[in-house]
């Protein structure tokens, strides 16, 4: 017997054929976003690798800071630091027992201490903090050649820099950091930005008005950091959090901004928590946990260099921020958060990425709430974060923030390689600082070819 569609049946097939075709083409798109996930945290035994505590940003009365340095050594082996960068303005660290100074830095920064020397450590007092004497053997690692660069430019690009003996004596005084961190790199060293939030002007303005590209100063900013860390693979991060936060209050955001220009690239942005401490009171505001086999300085760059470390804090100023945590905790923060220090702060123990599952999951001891940031917003709140869950809030990275009564962890950030993931952009870019770099340039080359000039300048630096 011939078979017949009658009408209504045929269209009920056509139609269920339409909603088979979408639902798999649905599906396809789904499971066509195929993440690849570089974790920094990949090379990390959780099991068997310490976590060491680190600041690598303090002063001492060698430059700018009201402590004598042999203090400021002893103050932070008493509060359990693993890890310390004495980067004194214009003055290579070169030894803890015999301090390398130039007394004329030291009397354009400090005259209130001129003519005191600031004390070293003897080599048995040094040798026992090493070895971790009174600490169970958990010595303490001083990390070489350890410099604040860039100190004339009042608060304006300053950069430390590590493990390269350069740049002793020179105060620099422009807007420019090109010239130092090519200086670095050449040598071989590693570099950090400082604060930048106290020289864009941020720290004045609101977490909303703050590092927003609309007006053409900070987008003249935000590209001028994406250029620099593009042009500088030395040049590791920046400090994302300093001291108590006044002034990197915004900084976040503009780490994120950064993030979102540079990834692209085929680099990453590392954020640095440090205490930039200049007295005993200040120790201890912001610090990073190094994950490492053991503490070694040779075990520390190559921390420094992967990013298997996490930047801390005990301080928060952004009420942006504080708003969100408040809202996921049910807490009440106030404008200004303060951690209790009596309260441990968070410790991550493992970090997993599920490149099947597309997911990253961290799992935390001591915290209350894990954020994960994905171009300056919340995407994911929980130890695990689903990427196809997010594959409309995600651009090239996301990192995580780990919140407890005791601190704050920042992760740093996963980068995210998939079809259809922001392309890397180039443009134009002219650094106004250029500018002044060449008329101070020209002003060293005066000095340098005049007797008179250079024998007062050596004799300022103590040559």
């Amino acid at each position: 017997m011939k078979r017949t569609f009658h009408p209504c049946r045929k269209a009920a097939a056509l139609a269920l054929s339409f909603v088979m075709l979408f639902s798999l083409a649905t599906v396809s798109a789904a499971a066509g976003v195929d993440y690849t996930v570089v974790n920094p945290y990949k090379a990390v035994n959780w099991a068997k690798w310490g976590q060491y505590k680190a600041n690598l940003h303090t002063h001492s009365t060698v430059s700018d800071g009201g402590e004598d340095f042999a203090d400021m050594v002893e103050r932070h082996y008493e509060l359990g630091y693993d890890i310390l960068g004495m980067t004194d303005h214009a003055t290579v660290d070169r030894s803890w027992t015999n301090l390398n100074t130039n007394p004329a830095i030291t009397f354009v920064m400090n005259i209130d201490t001129f003519g005191a020397k600031s004390r070293p450590l003897s080599e048995e007092r040094f040798a026992e903090i090493s070895n971790g004497a009174g600490r169970g053997g958990r010595g303490m690692l001083r990390v070489p050649y350890g410099i604040e660069h860039n100190a004339a430019a009042l608060n304006n690009t300053h950069v430390n820099s590590f493990f390269a003996d350069c740049g002793d004596g020179y105060l620099g005084g422009t807007s420019y950091y090109d010239q130092t961190l090519k200086m670095v790199q050449v040598a071989g060293g590693l570099s950090i930005i400082n604060h930048p939030g106290e020289y864009t002007g941020a720290k004045k303005d609101s977490p909303e008005d703050a590092y927003n590209t609309d007006n053409l100063y900070y987008n003249y900013i935000v590209r001028k950091y994406i250029g620099i860390f593009k042009n500088y693979p030395s040049c590791l991060g920046f400090e994302i959090i300093n001291k108590n936060d006044s002034r990197t209050v915004n900084d976040r955001k503009l780490w994120d901004l950064v993030l979102a220009g540079v990834v692209p690239s085929g680099r990453n942005v590392f954020a640095f928590g440090n205490s930039d401490a200049h007295s005993l009171d200040a120790i201890d505001t912001n610090w990073n946990i190094m994950c490492m086999p053991s503490n070694t300085v040779e075990n520390l760059r190559a921390c420094m260099e992967s990013g298997a470390f996490f930047a801390a804090s005990h301080n928060i100023k952004n009420t942006k921020e504080i708003s969100r945590i408040e809202t996921e905790t049910g807490l009440v923060l106030g404008a200004s958060w303060d951690a209790d220090r009596n309260i441990a702060p968070p410790k991550v123990t493992s970090v997993k990425v599920d490149e099947r599952a597309d997911t990253i999951t961290l799992t935390a001891v001591n915290q209350k709430t894990i954020h994960w940031i994905a171009d300056g917003e919340v995407v994911a709140v929980g130890p695990t974060i689903d990427l196809d869950n997010c594959s409309g809030k995600i651009g090239s990275y996301v990192r995580a923030e780990i919140w407890g009564k005791g601190g704050i962890l920042y992760s740093q950030p996963f980068i995210l390689e998939y079809t259809g993931a922001p392309a890397d952009t180039d443009t134009f870019f002219f650094d106004f600082g250029s500018i002044l770099n060449a008329i101070e340039r020209v002003f060293y080359m005066i000095v340098d070819h005049s007797r008179i000039l250079s024998a007062l300048q050596d004799l300022a630096l103590g040559d």
